[in-house]
């Protein structure tokens, strides 16, 4: 890497890492342990449980696109922390049930025990439950936005990304790739467009609507909102596939949880269908297809470049 490229990815990093930074403290405010207007309580083992599940790990990249698409449009940045953070809440949720022995029984997040270790099955998934009912809360209240209209878009937006056509159906027809519900218990074979499909719901979706969301926070043109909507189903496809790569040959120590699992499992993934050599290339074209979706915007859009081509380089 060359100096200015070398410049260019120390300046990406320090602004996904100030978003991280402002999204642990925001979520710290709104996970505090006193009961706030409209609760009767805050059940000591739940909120701890909510807070261990979404506090102290990740790169936030997913607020990350919120705050870099808003910024776009100059939309104030506590408003797309806000959203941010509720798409956080969602993303965190996920991996709470994801983790659980009914679905993939992983014993490590981000280096950590996972939430049903460290307490129980029952805590987590009301853990989970409590930090995507509490998504919403967010999204309604009137420091994401002052004007309800904008607000009421954001949720249904973010209802889709996460509910029945997007990121739970996507993990029902995961479960269904992997056999869970055959009567002979073996993976399904499927194609690629199939795969595709199951993976634009199941990751891509929400990875979407954090784009998607920069510009209803602004009220963004129809043109403007579809390219970075362009941009975001690329960035989705090439989040997942550099995620199946990490499980084939990334390292556990730096990526916080097992690998090899996919495989194990019998996973529908693109290096299944591609192999290696297929995926890294398919990765390489998404990379492409998110810098030209972002051409409208010029060199506004050169850290949400950067973020697309992190999104393919990264180790964990």
């Amino acid at each position: 890497m060359n100096d200015m490229g070398a410049e260019k990815e120390s300046a990406f990093l320090s602004r996904l890492e100030a978003v991280a930074a402002d999204i642990e403290a925001l979520l710290g405010q709104l996970l505090a342990p006193a009961a706030t207007e409209g609760e009767l309580a805050r059940p000591p083992r739940l909120i701890e449980a909510m807070r261990y599940a979404s506090l102290g790990g990740g790169k936030r990249f997913r607020p990350f696109l919120v705050v870099e698409c808003a910024n776009l449009f100059q939309v104030p940045r506590g408003h797309a922390l806000m959203a941010g953070a509720a798409l956080e809440c969602v993303h965190c949720y996920s991996l709470v049930h994801d983790d659980l022995p009914a679905m993939d029984n992983d014993a490590l997040r981000r280096g950590q025990p996972t939430a049903h270790r460290k307490f129980d099955e029952a805590t987590a998934i009301l853990a989970g439950d409590g930090l995507l009912t509490f998504a919403f809360d967010i999204l309604s209240r009137p420091q994401t936005h002052p004007n309800a209209a904008i607000r009421s878009e954001l949720v249904s937006a973010l209802a889709r990304a996460a509910g029945i056509g997007g990121m739970a159906g996507g993990q029902m027809l995961d479960l269904a790739a992997e056999g869970r519900f055959s009567a002979q218990g073996s993976p399904v074979s499927l194609g690629a467009g199939e795969v595709q499909m199951l993976q634009a719901m199941k990751t891509g979706a929400l990875l979407r609507f954090a784009c998607q969301a920069g510009g209803i926070l602004a009220d963004a043109p129809a043109p403007q909102r579809q390219a970075l909507d362009r941009y975001g189903v690329a960035v989705g496809q090439a989040f997942q596939i550099a995620d199946d790569l990490l499980d084939v040959e990334g390292d556990p120590a730096l990526i916080g949880k097992s690998t090899g699992k996919d495989a194990v499992a019998g996973k529908a993934t693109m290096v299944a269908v591609l192999g290696r050599p297929g995926a890294k290339a398919r990765l390489r074209e998404l990379v492409a297809e998110a810098e030209r979706a972002l051409a409208p915007f010029g060199s506004a859009g050169a850290t949400l470049i950067e973020g697309a081509r992190f999104v393919a380089d990264r180790n964990a």
